[in-house]
């Protein structure tokens, strides 16, 4: 390293993941960036993504000032200005049509950076709006909803022990490409690895032969859309073969014998006509699983992103369950995250529910404060009170990843008043009136508030600002927003809102039982923390409190301090089993055969012999490793080399239909249609056709100049607006029916 070179370490911010970084820096410019080799939880491990964060950070796309549009016409401004348009725009909407015609999308990118985790709920509050969508409702929304059901409690959410299991069974998961998902694993691969060098063994269940189902012992390839069924099945054995084991889980659960009359009907033999999986190999599954010392099911967005999104997520657990797996070591745990709080003391569960208000159009019930994506379109679109006159966007790109995104891109311009937070003039946000820029991640302190939550250890990291920034922060951007909602203007002092956040903690805390700051005053309580900034002290105050917390008595206990005298981190231990503490049931016990879900396994009953039909392909989505949704196409070594976009087909099914290698085809849905570049390939089951999400940049006024020449096509364009899952209201993004032509 040069003399006038200097290293940073950080924690990739692009993925969860969450790999350590070791950044060079010269002057105010990204040299070179690795994996962090003692980093405690990734250990050197980065994918290209991680290595593109200087490409990522100097793109001269990114928008470094306000712009505001008018006339047609975009110019960039000051924020004064910037935020009196909000002002203006927004306070123009309450006042005629009310808070519900104003309408926010929060995109996923909320959930990797520290303003987004903390910053955002007092802009909900402030907008008082109903009309609350996110990427949630495009993603992980069934398993919020049946780990609610089951846990009485949305977030608490079961991860894979994968450095200590014998045996995982992976239903829609690649982490191969997505390095793990709901399960915050760096080098997941080399985990997996891990399993099978120790004499482990892994079993993937997918349509498409993966990367990871090529490192798998099995891969068993199953019809898209029917994972619950395979998962009822397997538990239809468990109960007919006698294995259901519950170990210490016994004087834990409720509804054992509902669940035994519930899979019934769900025979090896009937499954294989829904899955494509031999009865023989699905007895021969729920045996191994059985039969494992430790085991552990784990689903994602393959299982999600479907017509039964919320029963295969509530199958998985249950398998963990009847096997005896879930909250031991090797098996599925629950995460106990640095800023966790405690379990408020001397309150009832309350349990788990949704349906508190429902969308204005269609019915669809809330869920965890939110509508389903699928329905935003249409709340636009159609007159009456409560109408969507105007919208909020955060971090988020629904143009692309909402289903029927035509739809969504062709109603957006009706809006009175369209305000987003974002980096880049995207396909969604060059409908907007105001872009307020955030500084890029290597500008801002950075803590992962949601994956710690979903960690496979127990890690603390805390990543302080590798370069100076002049810039507007995020945490601002938002408070100011919310000030602006809460009618106090534009040129309210946004300090209020993290004194305000702060406040809400420290009292809170002072009554939670065995608190480590009882009776001490507030005040000095706030005098005592570190850190730079609002949400730097916030983190402070959480790690203090938290479980490792030092609980302001200093030692060696956790604090910001501490972590930043620990650049790569602090390893914490593995996760251990604590059931009881998460459990918030009104009845005190895990349960499996709660009633909305009772009442769905009579839809998936319906659909065992149910057929495509009529010629149809079922189309999927797909990862790859260097793109994430639609964030990274605009960094150049990321998009270089072959073309990625394709449509993959079968050779039979290319065969059949006129399809070349390198030829390209029309995809058709009941929405819309497509024409893509033709990727003929053995690894997609016949019957199957598979394209990547989060591409289609050929909209005119994105200013993306580097993936406008690598446009792809929006797989969005082809899903299906009024197809969702209705336990959860998640969008139906696997298992589509579409028809292909070969176009020569």
């Amino acid at each position: 390293m040069s003399a006038d070179e200097r290293t940073a370490y950080r924690t990739c911010p692009l993925c969860e993941a969450t790999c350590g970084l070791e950044i060079t820096l010269r002057g105010d410019r990204v040299v070179r960036v690795r994996g962090d080799e003692m980093d405690p939880f990734s250990r050197g491990y980065v994918c290209p993504k991680g290595t593109a964060l200087g490409e990522l950070h100097h793109d001269p796309d990114r928008l470094r000032r306000p712009l505001l549009r008018r006339g047609g016409e975009r110019r960039e401004v000051g924020w004064a200005e910037a935020f009196a348009e909000v002002e203006r725009g927004l306070g123009a909407v309450i006042a005629a049509s009310g808070r519900d015609a104003v309408a926010v999308y929060l995109g996923n990118p909320n959930v990797h950076n520290l303003a987004g985790t903390l910053y955002l709920r007092p802009l909900l509050r402030a907008l008082g709006t109903r009309n609350v969508y996110s990427a949630s409702t495009a993603d992980q929304m069934p398993k919020h909803v049946s780990c609610g059901y089951l846990f009485g409690n949305p977030d608490a959410i079961p991860v894979p022990d994968l450095d200590r299991t014998d045996y995982l069974l992976m239903l829609g998961a690649n982490p191969w490409e997505s390095n793990g998902s709901l399960c915050t694993a760096p080098d997941f691969p080399g985990r997996l690895r891990a399993l099978r060098r120790r004499g482990g063994r892994l079993v993937v269940v997918d349509p498409r032969r993966t990367r990871t189902a090529r490192e798998a012992d099995l891969h068993l390839p199953i019809r898209p859309g029917s994972d619950a069924h395979l998962l009822l099945a397997l538990a239809h054995v468990l109960f007919a073969e006698r294995r259901v084991a519950l170990g210490d889980l016994a004087g834990s659960v409720a509804g054992l014998a509902d669940v035994e009359a519930l899979v019934a009907a769900f025979s090896p033999e009937a499954a294989a006509r829904a899955t494509g999986i031999e009865a023989a190999a699905i007895r021969q599954l729920a045996r191994s699983l059985s039969g494992a010392e430790r085991a552990a099911v784990y689903g994602r967005i393959g299982t999600h992103t479907a017509e039964f999104g919320t029963l295969a997520s509530w199958g998985v657990d249950l398998l963990n369950v009847l096997t005896g797996n879930l909250d031991r070591p090797g098996g599925a745990l629950f995460p106990r995250a640095p800023h966790a709080r405690r379990a408020a003391g001397g309150r009832p569960p309350r349990g788990f529910q949704t349906g508190r208000w429902r969308s204005r159009v269609r019915g669809c019930p809330e869920v965890r404060g939110e509508l389903p994506v699928a329905t935003l379109a249409e709340e636009i679109e159609t007159p009456g009170q409560g109408q969507i006159r105007a919208l909020v966007t955060v971090a988020g790109n629904p143009v692309l990843s909402a289903p029927n995104g035509a739809r969504l891109d062709g109603a957006l311009p009706s809006l009175e008043f369209m305000v987003s937070v974002d980096p880049y003039c995207n396909e969604t946000t060059r409908h907007a009136d105001v872009i307020l820029p955030p500084p890029p991640p290597l500008e801002r302190s950075h803590y992962d508030m949601a994956f710690g939550t979903l960690a496979v250890r127990h890690v603390a990291k805390w990543s302080p600002p590798a370069l100076a920034s002049g810039a507007v922060s995020e945490s601002e951007i938002l408070s100011r927003l919310a000030l602006i909602a809460a009618g106090q203007g534009a040129a309210a002092d946004p300090a209020a809102v993290d004194a305000l956040l702060l406040d809400a903690l420290i009292e809170a805390e002072r009554k939670a039982p065995g608190s480590a700051i009882a009776g001490r005053d507030p005040a000095a309580v706030k005098e005592a923390l570190a850190g730079d900034t609002g949400a730097d002290r916030i983190v402070d105050f959480l790690l203090r409190t938290g479980p490792w917390g030092d609980g302001f008595a200093g030692g060696e206990g956790l604090s910001l301090a501490r972590l930043a005298a620990n650049p790569h981190g602090i390893d914490l231990g593995p996760l251990e089993p604590r059931l009881a503490e998460v459990l918030r049931t009104p009845s005190g016990k895990i349960e499996l055969a709660p009633q909305p879900i009772a009442e769905d396994v009579a839809r998936l009953r319906a659909a065992l012999d149910r057929g495509t039909g009529g010629g149809a392909l079922l189309l999927i989505g797909r990862r790859e490793v260097r793109s994430n949704n639609s964030w990274m196409h605009n960094v150049g070594s990321l998009v270089a080399g072959r073309e990625r976009c394709t449509l993959q087909v079968h050779p039979e099914d290319a065969a059949a239909r006129g399809l070349t290698d390198g030829g390209r085809a029309q995809v058709a849905s009941r929405v819309g249609k497509l024409a893509v570049l033709v990727e003929v390939t053995a690894d997609v089951m016949p019957g199957v056709v598979s394209l990547p999400h989060g591409w289609g940049h050929d909209r005119p006024g994105a200013e993306l100049s580097v993936a406008r020449c690598h446009a792809g096509v929006s797989a969005n364009g082809l899903t299906d607006d009024q197809a969702i899952d209705p336990l959860s209201g998640n969008a139906v993004f696997n298992g589509v029916p579409v028809r292909v032509e070969s176009l020569g």
